[in-house]
């Protein structure tokens, strides 16, 4: 690997828990660096900064220096998903920033062979289709213990067919139960929390209205000790994209003939893919989340 850079002065960043509010270390010529976070690049983690990244954290992650960018490429972090973090990982990659593939018996870190972000799809890990948000939880908490000695970040996806109104607080129970233990398990093991995507559709039978509340309990229940990558606020543009006071996906971010996917195509309006333009832009603000989650 090439030598990194050294920068002295550090970009700073929007402060998530209060998104979109400017971060005080906005990386001026006078106060150049943020508390606790290196200027010359280090790969070692903080303690992270707690908070919610929506929207601004795009910017944010543009006004990073590169050196701080480069950091979170030798965290070792799991990134499990399903066809959205696809998306995800596709906007990650034409960024600069490649989550190496993570298998069914995979370790995180592969010693010699590398370390840094993996990421896997539930239907490879364990076989586990969208709409099994349970064993979903189950496969990430197995695959997360195999590799507890060297596990630092932990980024937990659902599907958007995963949240319905007719499971969202047994969802949020298991949830709840699955980071209590994790936590307890893997000491020092820092959280992204991900809102559940939405889709087009507002029918009652697509769960919108269901995918948002559970996003909202995340932010209410881990936004001070946690990051939670808020990515139902940037799919709405902040909530301006809405039916019947029910959040949707905006044209503008989700795969569309003029924006397919790069992996899944065009949607239907019971889809929430993102476009391969959208994925891109997008997928700043999970780096960004992972990157305040060690920073």
């Amino acid at each position: 690997m090439k030598k990194l850079l050294l920068f002295f002065l550090l970009t700073g960043c929007s402060n998530p828990s209060a998104d979109p509010q400017p971060d005080p270390n906005d990386g001026t010529s006078s106060n150049p660096s943020t508390p606790g976070s290196p200027s010359t690049g280090s790969a070692n983690l903080g303690n992270g900064q707690p908070g919610v990244v929506g929207l601004s954290g795009i910017d944010a992650w543009d006004r990073l220096a590169a050196s701080e960018k480069q950091r979170i490429k030798r965290w070792n972090t799991l990134f499990l998903h399903q066809s959205v973090g696809q998306d995800l990982e596709e906007g990650a990659k034409a960024n600069g920033v490649t989550f190496e593939y993570f298998g069914a018996s995979d370790l995180v870190d592969q010693g010699t062979e590398g370390k840094g972000l993996r990421g896997g799809i539930f239907v490879d890990v364990g076989n586990i289709p969208n709409g099994n948000p349970y064993d979903k939880i189950r496969v990430f908490k197995e695959a997360a213990l195999r590799s507890k000695a060297t596990l630092k970040i932990a980024v937990f996806k659902f599907g958007y067919a995963d949240v319905l109104d007719n499971n969202r607080d047994q969802v949020k129970t298991a949830y709840k139960t699955f980071v209590d233990e994790l936590r307890q398990q893997i000491p020092g093991l820092q959280f992204v929390h991900i809102t559940p995507p939405l889709v087009y559709s507002t029918t009652a039978e697509e769960g919108n209205a269901a995918k948002a509340n559970v996003g909202q309990w995340m932010k209410d229940t881990f936004k001070s000790t946690d990051v939670i990558f808020d990515l139902q606020a940037i799919e709405t543009n902040d909530g301006t994209c809405q039916q019947a006071n029910v959040p949707r996906i905006c044209p503008d971010n989700r795969a569309s003939p003029s924006d397919p996917s790069e992996v899944n195509g065009v949607d239907s309006d019971g889809q929430g893919h993102l476009g391969q333009k959208a994925g891109q832009r997008i997928s700043k603000a999970l780096l960004l989340s992972i990157y305040n989650a060690g920073r």
